[in-house]
């Protein structure tokens, strides 16, 4: 099996209730916080390249923002599920692995969000996805993708973890093995299926990026701290999530 069939295996079988289990998440506020962060560093109104980009919760707010989208998902079910809800969008689509990836032009905003990254488990894998990533930057672009944390993982996917967000599914934690941690997910309407994500640290994901021809511009720690918090003083122990940010060397 390729190092990352194992992903595509699972949101093929994750796509029909994806929405569903995920409705807590609300972008909206998510991207209130996170892009006037972005206009810190530099980010300019665009295109986006919307790398794994699920089933396209994340393109109502890009969409009302004015910004101009790609997207892609190694998941031809998630991209199916996103035609069917934004048929009338002017959305280019295409099924893409993001360790080989191609590029698809330059643009000024290139993301992989809700932890893609850590679905790359195999040696070498971030760099190759880092470097078709940068591949795809404008001059000035910024890439922006976040890890979930030590204290994430834990939470999450120890064996005695047991996530019930609705009474029809269940995330079910297996422990990691070679840094490797799995979770299984159950339940109605769903095929059963298990996740692989690795864990990374800052120091591992910035020297990826050097040696991918990108230049780190920030790690924020993000949690949810009577609202939505990022701050450059991230910790592991503390945090959900690292938000990376990077441009073009």
């Amino acid at each position: 099996m390729d190092t990352t069939e194992h992903a595509q295996i699972a949101y093929d079988a994750f796509a029909p209730v994806y929405d569903d289990f995920n409705a807590q998440n609300d972008y909206e506020f998510w991207f209130s916080v996170l892009l006037p962060k972005l206009e810190g560093y530099g980010l300019r109104q665009g295109k986006l390249l919307d790398v794994a980009c699920g089933t396209g919760r994340s393109f109502p707010p890009m969409l009302r923002r004015g910004w101009e989208i790609m997207a892609c998902d190694i998941s031809a079910g998630m991209i199916a599920r996103a035609k069917a809800k934004f048929p009338d969008a002017d959305i280019a689509y295409d099924v893409a692995d993001m360790k080989k990836l191609p590029t698809y032009g330059e643009f000024e905003l290139v993301w992989a969000l809700n932890d893609p990254v850590n679905y790359l488990v195999g040696d070498g894998d971030l760099q190759s996805a880092l470097e078709a990533l940068g591949a795809n930057l404008a001059a000035d672009g910024l890439l922006v993708f976040d890890c979930n944390t030590l204290m994430l993982f834990r939470a999450s996917f120890e064996p005695e973890t047991g996530l019930r967000r609705d009474s029809r599914w269940r995330w079910e934690g297996r422990g990691a093995t070679g840094g490797v941690y799995e979770a299984e997910v159950s339940g109605e309407g769903i095929a059963t299926h298990v996740h692989r994500e690795r864990h990374y640290t800052v120091p591992e994901v910035q020297r990826t990026m050097l040696n991918a021809g990108l230049q780190p511009v920030a790690a924020l720690g993000q949690r949810e701290d009577d609202g939505l918090v990022l701050t450059e003083a991230w910790d592991e122990g503390r945090d959900h999530k690292i938000v990376h940010v990077a441009r073009r060397s």
